[in-house]
């Protein structure tokens, strides 16, 4: 993340992608190099720094990708500043009858017809990506995430981190799914991404894995374990090495050493950068506890099944807030009290991150000042997949979904919080 090794919660990097659209009808618009050819006078580059936040392209071009420039002291300084960019992004786009819309899916995007690959610098590695794995599907060209970046140093810090990370990442989407809709249907899941996402590097399932990481705790480990045995299985597909490079890993949180760094990669992008930030700090919270080990020791943490974790995120995937979570031992690594209640290891998600946050204290003092409006939205009326189906309201007109996905742009486009 820097040139000085960072500890654990040091720094912070967050990146929010956000795909462009037409402004009339919403369609997508393949303008990202156009949009970063107008900033850096006329040359088309891959990226655009802008001070403290940076615009860069990703594989394909109707997406832009903002983030830290580098790692952050603090998150609650970043919400402005990415409104900030989007808003300046924004009129930038208007010049192209274009504008971003949030939301972690378009909701009628034919990936097969629309997508483009990104032509310029970079492209032989994204054409080495399509080539292998096809890109033209929904799980490359058509989610956007918000990624967080979290600091170790030594595999001391990097054991804990990693450990609580394994824990938190299959209850995720239930704060943050905000991808219900597939070709203008309701897919059946309210975290469409993260399912498409666990399946678009089939060809070689060693790439994702079961997207939560395996239980390694040590770089040595990681590397023997994980990525040689990433680098080995693409190697016939990818005689020039193209892809042998740590971010081929395609897990739902990754290790980044050359950085030493994590990447938390299962967020699915919200509808304005302030809620992005509360759900980055609600994760941040959570595993300042786990590290801190406040509820279980690390030992314990360290030993948690992985087909346990893969269950409750296939669950929460599907359901968000209302999946069930039937695992007493998993719910006791966040404190949560079962004694006395026979019906407590059978809870929702909801329930879960409702009492996790409100005893960590997110809803008082300065946290509450920061964070407290996007997450009680969050927690009383659901993830933003849940909005947007309550406002569609049963109508998969393309018409309705017009409407319902423009407010979206307004939301990001004015920085708030969408309430149907």
């Amino acid at each position: 993340m820097s040139e000085r090794t960072l500890h654990l919660f040091e720094g912070y990097g967050v990146e929010l992608e956000y795909m462009i659209v037409s402004r009339g009808d919403l369609s997508v618009s393949p303008k990202t190099d156009e949009l970063l050819k107008l900033v850096n006078q006329g040359e088309i580059a891959s990226d655009f720094e802008n001070g403290p936040i940076t615009w860069s392209n990703e594989l394909t071009l109707h997406v832009v990708e903002l983030k830290t420039s580098g790692p952050a002291d603090a998150l609650e300084p970043l919400p402005r500043l990415f409104r900030e960019n989007v808003r300046t992004i924004n009129r930038h786009l208007e010049t192209l009858d274009a504008q971003l819309m949030p939301a972690a899916m378009h909701p009628w995007m034919d990936p097969q017809v629309e997508m483009k690959l990104w032509p310029h610098d970079y492209s032989p590695v994204y054409q080495t990506f399509n080539r292998v794995f096809d890109c033209s599907g929904h799980g490359w060209s058509n989610l956007q995430s918000v990624h967080l970046n979290l600091p170790f140093a030594g595999d001391a810090e990097f054991a804990r981190l990693h450990a609580a990370i394994r824990l938190i990442l299959p209850i995720l989407p239930a704060l943050a799914a905000s991808s219900p809709i597939l070709e203008s249907q309701p897919s059946g899941f309210l975290d469409t991404r993260l399912d498409v996402y666990r399946h678009n590097a089939r060809r070689i399932p060693s790439v994702s894995g079961r997207v939560i990481p395996e239980a390694v705790f040590d770089k040595k480990s990681y590397e023997e374990q994980i990525l040689q045995k990433i680098y080995a299985d693409i190697a016939p597909y990818d005689p020039e090495g193209v892809l042998q490079h740590e971010w081929l890993n395609a897990r739902g949180a990754i290790a980044r050493f050359e950085r030493s760094a994590i990447e938390i990669r299962v967020i699915d992008v919200q509808e304005c950068p302030h809620a992005d930030l509360a759900i980055c700090a609600a994760i941040v919270e959570v595993l300042r506890a786990l590290v801190d080990e406040h509820w279980t020791p690390l030992g314990e943490q360290k030993a948690f099944s992985t087909d346990t974790l893969e269950q409750i995120l296939t669950a929460t995937t599907r359901d968000a807030d209302e999946a069930l979570i039937t695992d007493a031992k998993y719910l006791r690594q966040f404190g949560y009290p079962l004694s006395g209640h026979p019906d407590r290891t059978r809870v929702t998600a909801h329930d879960l991150w409702k009492y996790i946050l409100e005893s960590l204290g997110m809803f008082q003092s300065k946290l509450e000042a920061a964070w407290g409006e996007p997450l009680r939205v969050i927690l009383g009326q659901g993830p933003l997949a849940r909005r947007i189906l309550r406002a569609v309201d049963g109508d998969y007109s393309r018409s309705r979904l017009t409407s319902v996905y423009g407010e979206l742009c307004r939301c990001l486009a004015e920085g708030k919080v969408f309430v149907p």
